[in-house]
């Protein structure tokens, strides 16, 4: 767990106490003795919250909530209070509180408070982020969603290799969003869209390729399941990129190409023509952490689309997300996100898990995440991770992950 929580109390004892509570929990505590001297660190980019008393000298905690709620009415301040003032604290929970505390409250409701609170201003900040994205960034920042280091080297990938008119090889498992990546390319090589031309490779005639190459001219013919295009085809597609004419073409495929030119159905100089430039779009499996924005966008763009609210998301629901294998990919948590904008019953594909379960399956993703970034380097991966080493091992030993593996 990590973040910034602003601890605002004008008891010393109770401040350095709290602090040091936060701190063994793994946030990261600022403390201020007052309203005046926390202001400052009250702004609609905070991504930490904020633990208040109520009863303080001069500007007390409502004041507090009040201006926080005018600067950002999603950032969350949880209001400690003593014996006496818990019907003021209820009304400072209608006011827009995230919570209140009875002091003394225990360690544990402490943290749990606090973790939740952190949790709703992570997705509150990612939402924003990725809103900001869709309004000014690129093709590649709007299409492409994601906030792990692989999603950021596909967005890299894809930016690069659309300056070029070489043929692209697009691979993926199936349902990760393959047809989106072709689009992606074609958007940011400056061409109209409706100069790229899709189609499906199986079947796909010699005649049907010399229509869809006029038809494109000079944009671009997106080959789905290219590893299925028949064999007369692959001769004629062939031909067309050793010419180096227009339009240019990009390749998808979710099967084994290399398999099927070993077994010679796939013409070995299309195939090499093709891995000239190859972009592999990750499965969810390889970037869990991705799962949760990935979902919320997915909400807010089916929901705008449905004219409905954008429903509330649980507490422990994205956790529960990040817990399953997603064997359909994005193309599947699309489907997850359209049931829940529409109140439908959730159909996982495994029974429900318990949270230590859950819990286990997230560590062990970030874990192996970590490993196959850093090269199978066991200490650059823990310190990535911020864990000491003994307890990086400690966790690989447990869930039976070797980083020679990833090496």
């Amino acid at each position: 767990m990590s973040g910034t929580v602003l601890v605002v109390e004008d008891d010393a004892p109770v401040r350095e106490a709290l602090g040091q509570t936060l701190e063994l929990a793994g946030f990261e505590p600022a403390l201020a003795a007052s309203f005046v001297v926390a202001k400052d660190r009250i702004t609609a980019s905070f991504d930490g919250v904020i633990l208040s008393d109520i009863r303080m000298p001069g500007r007390d905690g409502h004041h507090l909530l009040d201006y926080t709620r005018r600067i950002d009415p999603d950032l969350p301040v949880i209001l400690l209070t003593g014996e006496g003032d818990i019907a003021m604290a209820v009304s400072a929970m209608a006011k827009g509180a995230f919570d209140f505390l009875e002091k003394p409250c225990s360690n544990d409701v402490l943290i749990s408070a606090v973790a939740r609170a952190m949790n709703a201003r992570g997705l509150v900040i990612e939402n924003r982020r990725l809103k900001s994205q869709i309004v000014g960034g690129d093709a590649a920042a709007r299409m492409i969603y994601g906030i792990s280091e692989k999603a950021e080297t596909l967005r890299g990938q894809v930016r690069r290799v659309a300056g070029v008119e070489t043929p692209v090889l697009i691979e993926g498992a199936p349902g990760t969003g393959i047809a989106k990546v072709a689009e992606v390319i074609h958007r940011l090589s400056a061409k109209p869209p409706a100069d790229l031309v899709r189609t499906s490779s199986v079947s796909l005639s010699r005649d049907g390729l010399g229509d869809l190459l006029g038809r494109a001219s000079t944009g671009t013919v997106f080959l789905d399941e290219v590893v299925r295009l028949p064999g007369e085809t692959q001769f004629a597609l062939l031909e067309h990129l050793e010419s180096g004419g227009s339009p240019r073409i990009i390749a998808g495929t979710s099967g084994d190409l290399p398999f099927a030119l070993d077994q010679g159905m796939f013409n070995a100089d299309l195939y090499y023509h093709l891995q000239a430039l190859k972009i592999t779009v990750p499965a969810l499996a390889e970037r869990s952490e991705d799962i949760p924005a990935i979902f919320c966008h997915y909400v807010a763009d089916i929901a705008a689309k449905a004219n409905l609210d954008e429903p509330d998301i649980p507490a422990g629901f994205l956790a529960d997300l990040m817990a399953r294998d997603w064997p359909g990919n994005t193309r599947a948590l699309m489907n997850e996100a359209t049931r829940f904008v529409l109140g439908l019953d959730s159909t996982p594909d495994a029974a429900p898990l318990g949270l230590v379960e859950k819990l286990n399956q997230v560590e062990r993703a970030l874990l192996i995440d970590a490993l196959t970034r850093l090269g199978g380097n066991a200490s650059a991966a823990a310190a990535d991770l911020k864990l000491p080493r003994k307890t990086f091992y400690d966790k690989l030993a447990r869930h039976g992950i070797k980083p020679e593996n990833y090496r």
